[in-house]
């Protein structure tokens, strides 16, 4: 099994390119079904959630091309896949495929609502509480659809078509969200989703929907209204850049000291997590190229921060926010408020000595000035990356066991950060 050994203490200097956004490619990927025409995605980020969805989606019987590398494409140019469904063969997802990764349940909306019948299993995915799938089955339930849980699989059925409803979600949810949006997008007349996601991941999914003869409007925003098409077809979108990727980035820059420029970076997908690395003593300067982030030798002030739904700070930065602030000059508060058991990487983060205590949902981080290097394992995908910021500042040397969790989320995270001037590389084996 790899692993990834970081000796601490250089500055970050150089550029970063940013990749595609996982959270926006994979919904992008499964709205493929919904058409029996292909939809071309470019700038789809090489990790190993896309290519387990690949191998999801291919059960369905859906072709996925990847085209090759075009003259002048650097060397992180994300890739770009072709994705024709034409002959969805099999409605059924089942337990083994689902279960490694939680937004493979997701398939259950275009598949009722082309195929007008699904068989999903209830998924597993990451260790961060139970992120139960209720708010999505009682969307497609307004629908219309008949739904019954039958030996841990989801069976609906629509023999006549989803209709338009209104539905109004009791909390805020990103994949209740996505499910209902794709679900409604083929549905007779008209869906009224209120207290919606407003992530910038679901207004690109929409905007490729729209391409695709779907009629939305309002994503972005608490309030989507969807008219209902008979017949979807292909098209061609270019995912949006990675904000918590540009996120992770900017707080291992802030971390280690150093001006790193991340190209492509989009500074309004993240406005709030950047405004707390400038409260923290970080420079942020958007460019046309992407956002420079650069912190001098002043130290890293503390902050108080509790995770929220966009447009709040994303409980996605928490971790990685988390090892920042090991090294303030005084006392943080992080409260997470939207995934329970979202603190597996304080015990890691300990072993490099940082001081961190838990109450309920809130973390009381004692800033202290050296982290050491210690062995350290990845518990999910951004808890693993909160220990490479922090290894990137302690001295000595670190090494991060069971990082097939980064795989999922971080695009060749090694290179990127070894080229800005890290001591990082992967062990294989």
């Amino acid at each position: 099994m790899d692993r990834i050994r970081i000796v601490g203490g250089n500055q970050l200097n150089g550029v970063i390119p940013i990749s595609g956004a996982k959270n926006a490619a994979l919904p992008l990927m499964i709205a493929a079904l919904l058409t029996d025409e292909t939809l071309i995605l470019d700038n789809v980020p090489r990790l190993a959630d896309v290519a387990l969805l690949q191998r999801i989606l291919g059960n369905h019987g859906v072709d996925i091309m990847s085209a090759g590398k075009r003259p002048g494409d650097h060397e992180y140019q994300g890739q770009t896949l072709h994705i024709s469904a034409a002959n969805i063969i099999d409605t059924t997802a089942p337990y083994e495929l689902v279960s490694k990764m939680r937004a493979s349940f997701w398939v259950i909306a275009p598949l009722i609502a082309r195929c007008r019948e699904a068989k999903v299993s209830l998924p597993g995915g990451c260790a961060i509480g139970t992120r139960p799938v209720d708010l999505l089955i009682m969307a497609l339930d307004k629908l219309g659809a008949k739904l019954a849980i039958d030996a841990g699989y989801v069976v609906a059925s629509a023999p006549d078509g989803l209709t338009g409803a209104g539905i109004d979600f009791p909390k805020v949810t990103v994949s209740g969200t996505h499910v209902a949006m794709m679900a409604a997008s083929l549905a007779r007349g008209t869906t009224v989703i209120t207290n919606a996601a407003r992530e910038p991941e679901i207004a690109d999914v929409a905007d490729c929907l729209n391409k695709m003869g779907a009629r939305i409007s309002g994503a972005g925003t608490s309030r989507i209204v969807i008219e209902g098409v008979k017949k979807l077809h292909g098209a061609r979108h270019q995912v949006l850049p990675d904000r918590i990727e540009t996120g992770t980035y900017a707080m291992a820059v802030a971390m280690t000291g150093g001006d790193v420029l991340l190209t492509g970076a989009r500074p309004e997908l993240l406005q709030a997590a950047l405004d707390v690395l400038i409260e923290a003593g970080t420079t942020i300067t958007p460019t046309n190229e992407g956002i420079r982030v650069a912190r001098n030798g002043a130290g890293i002030s503390p902050v108080d921060v509790a995770t929220a739904p966009f447009p709040g700070f994303p409980t996605d930065l928490q971790a990685q926010l988390m090892a920042l602030m090991t090294r303030a000059k005084g006392t943080s508060h992080l409260t997470e408020t939207i995934f329970e058991n979202r603190f597996m990487h304080v015990q890691e983060l300990a072993r490099f000595g940082a001081r961190i205590q838990l109450d309920g949902e809130t973390a009381t981080i004692e800033g202290i000035d050296k982290l050491r290097g210690a062995p350290v394992m990845a518990t999910d995908l951004r808890a693993s990356v909160s220990l490479v910021i922090a290894a990137l500042a302690a001295e000595g040397e670190t090494m991060v066991n069971r990082v097939y969790h980064l795989d999922r989320g971080f695009e060749r995270l090694e290179d990127k950060l070894s080229a800005c001037g890290a001591t990082i590389e992967r062990i294989s084996g």
